[in-house]
C-alpha cells in the first residue's frame, strides 16, 4: 500500500467508525490510542532540535516539530499530552513492547517497519558526515580509510546506513548526541554521521569542523504507532495528511527554527 492511499483509507475507516457508533466509536479510538487517558508522545532529545529531534528549553519544557505535532494530535483527541523522553530513536523503537508510549515521529527503515506501524512520511533528510576540527578529510574517499573512527547515534537508521556505506573506517554507536558532540570537539573521533541539517548546526558550534558535501543516504521520518493498533494508525495517518495539507506542519517547522527549510514529504 502506498503512502498516498493510506490517508484516504484512514479517513474512510475513521468515518465509518464514527458514523456507525457515534461517541462509542470515539471512545473506542481513545481506548486504543490513549489507553492511560493521556496521549504519550515518544520524543528523542538533542540540543539542536529540529524536524525529528526535540530539545529541552530553559524553562524545562520541550520544543520541536514532534512536540508541536503531538500537542495538536492530543487536542484533536481531547486528551492531555505527555512527552516520553529518550536519548535517541533506537531507544524509542526498543521501548515499543513495553507499552510506555502511544505515538511517535521517527526515522523509518525496513528493520523498524517490522516492529511498528508507520503513517505518512513528513521529512526527507540527507545523511552525511562532519569531520573533526583540523581534519584533512574532504570527501567520502578520504574518510573511508583504515583506522578512521566514525561515530553515530546507536541503533539508528543513520548508524545502519553508515555501517553499510563505509567499508574500511570503523563505525561506533553512542547513546547520546551530547556524548558524540564532546568527542568530536575534543578530536577523540574523526567524524560523526547524522543528517546534514543537524551537522550544519553542529559545525557552527565547533570551529574548524567541516560537513562533507556528499550524501550517503536519505533518511525518511514518519509518524508511527505500536503494531496491531489499526484505529490509532488510521487516526495518525489522517492527522498527518491534514497537517501537511493545511499548513500545520509548515507552522511547526517555522516555530522550531526551520523557516528556511522546505517541508519535504514523500507520498510513495
Amino acid at each position: 500500500m502506498s503512502c498516498r492511499s493510506l490517508p484516504r483509507i484512514a479517513g474512510l475507516m475513521l468515518g465509518i467508525l464514527v458514523m456507525s457508533n457515534g461517541s462509542a466509536g470515539a471512545d473506542t479510538l481513545k481506548d486504543e490510542i490513549a489507553p492511560t487517558g493521556k496521549l504519550r508522545v515518544a520524543i528523542a532529545v538533542s540540543p539542536a532540535g529540529g524536524a525529528f529531534w526535540s530539545r529541552k528549553t530553559e524553562s524545562g519544557d520541550y520544543a520541536g516539530v514532534p512536540v508541536d505535532l503531538g500537542k495538536a494530535m492530543a487536542e484533536q483527541l481531547g486528551v492531555p499530552v505527555e512527552y516520553v523522553v529518550h536519548n535517541n530513536s533506537g531507544q524509542i523503537v526498543d521501548a515499543v513492547g513495553n507499552k510506555t508510549w502511544d505515538v511517535t515521529f521517527l526515522p523509518k527503515d525496513p528493520e523498524r517497519e517490522g516492529r511498528m506501524a508507520f503513517g505518512p512520511i513528513y521529512e526527507v533528510a540527507d545523511a552525511t558526515y562532519i569531520v573533526k576540527p583540523g581534519s584533512a578529510v574532504k570527501d567520502f574517499a578520504g574518510l573511508d580509510q583504515p583506522g578512521v573512527k566514525v561515530a553515530a547515534v546507536n541503533n539508528t537508521t543513520t548508524m545502519r546506513g553508515a555501517i553499510a556505506h563505509l567499508k574500511n573506517a570503523e563505525v561506533t554507536g553512542y547513546q547520546t548526541y551530547d556524548e558524540i558532540f564532546n568527542l568530536l570537539k575534543n578530536g577523540e573521533i574523526d567524524a560523526f554521521a547524522l543528517s546534514r541539517d543537524q551537522l550544519n548546526a553542529m559545525a557552527q558550534q565547533i570551529p574548524g569542523t567541516r560537513v562533507l558535501d556528499e550524501t550517503f543516504k536519505q533518511t525518511v521520518t514518519a509518524v508511527a504507532v505500536p503494531p496491531n493498533h489499526p484505529l490509532a494508525l488510521a487516526f495518525v495517518a489522517k492527522f498527518m495528511a491534514d497537517a501537511i495539507g493545511n499548513g500545520m506542519l509548515r507552522a511547526a517547522y517555522d516555530n522550531n527554527g526551520l523557516k528556511g527549510r522546505p517541508v519535504r514529504t514523500q507520498t510513495k
